[in-house]
């Protein structure tokens, strides 16, 4: 892997204006574990003005001394390079924001400042008189043993890690999603220090534990990072309701206890690499299980956890700031995630009733909600014939019918054209038209489906009887056709 030429041009342009220039952080970290950086950031010696002379085509918009450098690139990521001041922050006394922000004379300070020593590395690029040396030449500067960690797959605090956590809390947060995302071990000094500190979190915005909680969903260790996020004591000030379910045992359906099953459940959903919506409803499902259940052992029961659930999701979800349309969106799948299907048992218009209230947008999630629900109780199949079966259903009552509404002319043309009263004769034509339509779909325009009745009018009624019925014929071929292709595309007879 090669630093892109546009990082390359903004060092070389900042170095030419006589400032010192540095690839720092996560884009660092990730460059060297051979994974493409999602974003490129720049340290520099230079104030926020003076970036602003050297690229003039830039903004300046927040209080954290960044500008935002736009320069020409096919590639969509590199179109804006954030290039930030050498800064050495003060006191964080509500333990989300610093006091205030203060240029640092050296990048040693800049580097101090940062959460991890993974994420405290920095690329001099080797260039001589305002040239870059070699297509990969550079000097990595590692003041905190960031690359032994790296290698050795460490969550390592920069400093004391107390010091750190009490700057700003979200860092806690910000351990386990790395923990989850890179497959990294928190390091013993600084997990000490998060449990030592959680209560911290309570000072961070909603909003900014969502976003950290999202990230965590979407690892691919998701199921592990929020078990840590519980270990740590951190589950407790983000979704405490998932802690009423530790221990709690289930009936002869399951053989995990809840907090379990629910953590299982996510584990297959980030396996299948399934959406956001399907990881948080399936981690929320049986949310309210510990508050439904009634009795003990194998025979406790239930009943209405998917109402009470949905009616906490949808809290938990309101709390934690997020959107409301997804807020919905992830409260139906948890509300809809019960339903029952049973092959030969439930009738066509029970699906079109689930697919109603569900919403017809939700159903293919509804559906990998329902897998993860299966695999989190021990199960060995995700998908069984039934669930395929229901696929099949579902699929077939939401394809329009067959019928004569699909025609440019309607039984209202066919009385006006032939001045003919309501009668056989008018369904007669009508099945005779749908039969040609369905034949040659070309021609349902009016233009010539208005020539046709008055053919057809024009007919004896027993010619008329006749095509009728072979046109019947042929559009149940028609339907029973359509029907074995949807059950071979779910495998089902």
């Amino acid at each position: 892997m090669e630093i892109p030429k546009e990082v390359k041009f903004i060092i070389e342009k900042l170095e030419k204006a006589g400032f010192e220039a540095y690839i720092v952080g996560g884009c660092v970290r990730d460059f060297l574990r051979g994974v493409e950086p999602e974003d490129w950031d720049v340290a520099t010696s230079a104030k926020p003005e003076e970036i602003q002379k050297v690229f003039p085509k830039s903004f300046y918009e927040n209080k954290f001394l960044t500008v935002t450098a736009q320069i020409e690139s096919k590639n969509p990521k590199l179109k804006e390079i954030e290039i930030t001041t050498f800064r050495s922050e003060a006191k964080y006394t509500d333990k989300r924001h610093p006091d205030e922000i203060k240029f640092a004379k050296t990048l040693e300070e800049d580097l101090k400042r940062r959460d991890f020593t993974v994420n405290a590395l920095a690329i001099k690029l080797q260039i001589t008189n305002h040239k870059l040396q070699t297509a990969g030449g550079y000097d990595l500067i590692d003041l905190f043993d960031g690359q032994k960690d790296l290698k050795n797959k460490i969550i390592r605090a920069v400093g004391e890690p107390k010091d750190r956590f009490s700057e700003d809390a979200l860092r806690m947060m910000r351990a386990v999603r790395f923990s989850a995302t890179l497959g990294f071990k928190i390091e013993e000094k600084t997990e000490k220090a998060i449990e030592e500190n959680a209560a911290g979190l309570k000072f961070i915005s909603q909003e900014r534990i969502r976003e950290e909680f999202l990230k965590i969903i979407m690892s691919k260790n998701a199921a592990e990072g929020i078990d840590l996020l519980r270990k740590l004591g951190l589950l407790k000030y983000i979704i405490p309701e998932l802690l009423e379910g530790y221990g709690v045992g289930q009936n002869k359906h399951h053989i995990y206890e809840c907090y379990e099953h629910s953590l299982r459940s996510l584990a297959f959903a980030a396996k299948e690499k399934f959406n956001i919506y399907v990881r948080v409803a399936s981690l929320l499902h049986d949310i309210g299980k510990p508050r439904a259940k009634r009795g003990e052992g194998k025979d406790s029961t239930f009943y209405n956890h998917e109402i009470i659930g949905a009616r906490m999701a949808s809290q938990i979800l309101s709390r934690l700031k997020f959107p409301k349309k997804d807020a919905e969106k992830i409260t139906r799948l948890v509300r809809y995630h019960l339903f029952y299907y049973n092959v030969d048992e439930v009738s066509d218009s029970s699906v079109r009733r689930l697919v109603r209230e569900a919403g017809p947008e939700n159903m293919e999630e509804l559906l990998q909600v329902r897998m993860a629900d299966r695999i989190g109780s021990g199960v060995p199949k995700a998908e069984p014939y039934k669930l395929r079966h229901l696929k099949y259903v579902i699929d077939k009552v939401a394809q329009d019918p067959i019928s004569a509404k699909m025609l440019k002319a309607s039984g209202n043309d066919v009385m006006s054209i032939l001045k003919i009263e309501p009668g056989p004769k008018v369904g007669q034509i009508l099945d005779v038209l749908l039969g040609e339509v369905l034949e040659d779909p070309k021609k349902n325009k009016k233009n010539i489906l208005e020539k046709e009745i008055k053919r057809l009018g024009e007919m004896g009624e027993k010619d008329l009887i006749s095509l009728a019925e072979k046109a019947k014929k042929e559009r149940e071929k028609v339907e029973t056709k359509r029907d074995e292709m949807t059950k071979q595309k779910y495998w089902v007879t």
